[in-house]
């Protein structure tokens, strides 16, 4: 198994023979405006480039989408990729979107599962920020505020958690009890709004999968390429080695592919050394 880091949650996932692309953001950089309720309201999105000719991403066998805000499925998405593609979408709602793109293969995921070419894909929960005022704000950005991640399963091979855009919460802590996942991507930049907490994992989310996954590897996606950011690799990188669990957290580089294995010590399981994102 093979995971490339792309771009912020795009990634290439090589498993039982195929090639999933994940949430395609595939516009140029600065294609998008500000996030408004970002820090920086005037810093474009992505804010990085992609690393790679986008054409190379085109080939992938099938798509997996968690969502489709602008950083996970974008119009460069919708017009680039293949029409026979593949697409697995999170509800029917989202599903019925990427048919209007014009898309011919899209197939809802259940949260018991569907099965295509011999892998199983399981729907699993997330909780993409919370409260009333991130109903209230996506309701005025025009966005929904489901999210949600997938679980791959195949014979002979390592038992996959994308978590997907989620914070620590009861859905990630069940996902992980019931399946046991041996590797588990994590999008982990803390990405913030300027009202409320983290939408998604910032560092001690992370160290709470660590701590219920001891023998899972981790991979840190969704990093460094958005406006509203606030968790860098390099932090991320130094609060896993303070806190025990560096060796099983992969945090590759934008272009990086690594390869995924089992980790061979667990972490200790002492309180984070750092509370801060």
């Amino acid at each position: 198994m093979q995971f490339t880091q792309i771009r912020n949650a795009t990634a290439v996932v090589t498993y039982a023979g195929k090639r999933f692309l994940i949430d395609p953001l595939l516009a140029d950089r600065y294609a998008f405006p500000g996030i408004p309720a970002a820090a920086d309201p005037t810093l474009r999105n992505p804010t990085v480039a992609l690393p790679c000719p986008v054409q190379t991403l085109l080939s992938a066998d099938a798509a997996l989408v968690t969502h489709l805000h602008f950083d996970h499925f974008d119009a460069e998405a919708a017009r680039l990729l293949p029409k026979s593609m593949p697409l697995f979408a999170a509800d029917e709602s989202d599903a019925a979107e990427l048919r209007g793109h014009g898309f011919s293969d899209v197939r809802t995921v259940p949260p018991e599962g569907t099965d295509w070419c011999g892998i199983r894909i399981i729907r699993t929960p997330a909780l993409h920020g919370q409260g009333p005022w991130m109903a209230d704000l996506y309701a005025r950005l025009n966005v929904r505020y489901a999210a949600c991640g997938y679980l791959l399963r195949a014979p002979g091979e390592p038992v996959f958690y994308l978590a997907g855009d989620t914070v620590w919460f009861e859905g990630v802590a069940d996902t992980i009890g019931t399946f046991s996942p041996d590797v588990i991507a994590l999008n982990a930049c803390a990405a913030r709004l300027l009202r409320g907490g983290p939408i998604i994992m910032g560092t001690d989310d992370v160290w709470q999968v660590a701590m219920a996954a001891p023998d899972a590897t981790l991979v840190a996606t969704h990093m460094e390429a958005v406006s509203h950011a606030t968790l860098t690799r390099a932090t991320l990188r130094a609060f896993a080695r303070d806190n025990g669990f560096s060796e099983r957290l992969l945090i590759p580089a934008d272009g990086e592919t690594v390869s995924l294995c089992r980790p061979s010590a667990p972490p200790s399981d002492t309180p984070p050394a750092s509370h801060e994102n």
